[in-house]
């Protein structure tokens, strides 16, 4: 019987400079999806709720007192802290920082990037990565490519066109469980993603989940991707 994680870290401090002029004064994940009315942390925040996680660490920076503003009028349906550097620590030292302020240190936890709006099972999620006795479990997602694809035959006759075709490749979805020991492999500076990641990697204790066919998942990167998600919800 797997116990589920109950507590994650939200790393919600990135500048969101190619969401302007959304950002100009507001961090990126309080950006509002069109027509929900509700940023995209407030999403966040009833996503992990529904998968059973009680108490949440907001990892802040560029224009935290908006954030944690929000945080404080907002009824939330779990326990949030927020953590502002008061220097610039790097991805893997944030996400450290954020980290040692969970409540439950020896056990394990989720993460999720601040501009990531998903919806899939976080506890099937869980239970992949403790079979795998992995350390480090990535969500892994497949983008769709933003061009159309062409096909041709060997003769070089074009076959057909594909609009926005799935990518080829496996990405990093933003999306993560850790095991209790992870917290200390983080370095106090630098990125993770150069330096945890790889080493695990290496000694594989680094796992992969394929987010499951029809899983819904979109970065919020651009004012596109704000549209599309719109759209996407209006649909669904």
């Amino acid at each position: 019987m797997h116990t589920f994680p109950t507590q994650a870290v939200i790393l919600a401090g990135g500048q969101g400079s190619r969401l302007r002029p959304y950002t100009d004064d507001r961090p990126k994940p309080m950006v509002e999806i069109p027509g929900t009315g509700t940023p995209i942390i407030g999403h966040q925040l009833s996503w992990l709720a529904a998968e059973g996680v009680t108490d949440a660490v907001v990892s802040c920076g560029h224009l935290a007192e908006v954030l944690q503003e929000w945080l404080a009028d907002a009824v939330l349906p779990l326990r949030v802290t927020t953590v502002v550097e008061s220097e610039p620590l790097g991805r893997g030292g944030g996400l450290k920082y954020a980290a040692e302020r969970l409540p439950a240190p020896d056990e394990p936890w989720y993460a999720t990037n601040g501009d990531i709006w998903t919806r899939f099972s976080l506890r099937e999620m869980a239970a992949f990565h403790a079979e795998r006795d992995a350390t480090a479990t990535l969500a892994l997602a497949r983008p769709r490519i933003p061009w159309g694809a062409v096909e041709t035959d060997a003769f070089g006759h074009i076959t057909d066109f594909i609009e926005a075709p799935p990518s080829p490749y496996l990405i990093n979805a933003g999306v993560y469980v850790f095991s209790p020991a992870f917290t200390g492999l983080l370095p106090d500076r630098g990125d993770h993603e150069r330096t945890t990641f790889p080493r695990l990697a290496r000694e594989r204790r680094l796992a992969g989940y394929p987010l499951p066919h029809g899983a819904y998942w979109r970065a919020i990167d651009t004012a596109k991707d704000l549209t599309e998600a719109a759209k996407e919800l209006d649909g669904r």
